[in-house]
């Protein structure tokens, strides 16, 4: 069964390939996903790493989390379940998804 981690704390800079190869060390790594904005496409600084097995997951935290990477202290941790959002909810995080919310009801 494969584990998602939260992987956080992460320079500009950071690649899939990084995290892969880091990642690897813990055991098989079955993806990864940097964050990027919708709007902008920026990378947000996060990433969800699948770790093949539980005990490989755990491993990955155990040597990961508070590791040295680029000069900042990585944030590893099980990832939460992404909540359910209803389409106000989504909306009211995103401002320009309200603005034409708001455009478009006139």
């Amino acid at each position: 069964m494969e584990v998602k981690l939260y992987v956080g704390n992460l320079s500009s800079t950071t690649t899939e390939d990084n995290l892969r190869t880091l990642f690897a060390q813990a055991g098989q790594v079955a993806s990864v996903d940097l964050v990027k904005d919708r709007e902008t496409g920026n990378f947000k600084g996060f990433a969800f790493v699948e770790m093949r097995t539980r005990a490989e997951a755990q491993k990955a935290i155990s040597l990961l989390n508070g590791f040295n990477l680029e000069e900042r202290e990585l944030k590893v941790n099980p990832a939460k379940p992404r909540a359910a959002r209803s389409k106000a909810g989504a909306i009211a995080g995103d401002r320009a998804g309200l603005r034409r919310l708001l455009c478009n009801s006139k």
